[in-house]
């Protein structure tokens, strides 16, 4: 299998590189446009993932308030393994989850 067992770090792989799986994967920093079912089953999976760091969400017609009820309580994937807050600062909007805080933006365009 090539799946990465905890406490192991994924090596990254460059066909142009030849050298390349000496260094450590780096992790991904990924956002989520849309956070309705496939946005939250994409951002769960994402949490889930050592090798990504989830940074932001946009979507342009759901509450902060309400994205954090949907993660919680998700009807399908049942009950988020983990916290999640809610925080405003400095007119910026934030999902925390697992203490990291997750970018939120409600943009249309």
């Amino acid at each position: 299998s090539t799946a990465v067992r905890p406490g192991e770090r994924a090596l990254s792989v460059c066909l142009r590189h030849p050298h390349s799986h000496l260094l450590p994967a780096m992790a991904v920093k990924m956002g989520v446009n849309g956070f309705g079912r496939i946005g939250r089953l994409v951002f769960r999976a994402g949490m889930e993932n050592q090798s990504v760091t989830m940074v932001a969400i946009n979507d342009p017609f759901m509450d902060v308030d309400y994205m954090r009820y949907m993660l919680a309580y998700d009807s399908v994937h049942k009950a988020f393994p983990g916290t999640i807050t809610t925080k405003k600062e400095d007119g910026k909007e934030f999902l925390v989850v697992n203490g990291m805080p997750v970018r939120v933006f409600h943009e249309k365009d």
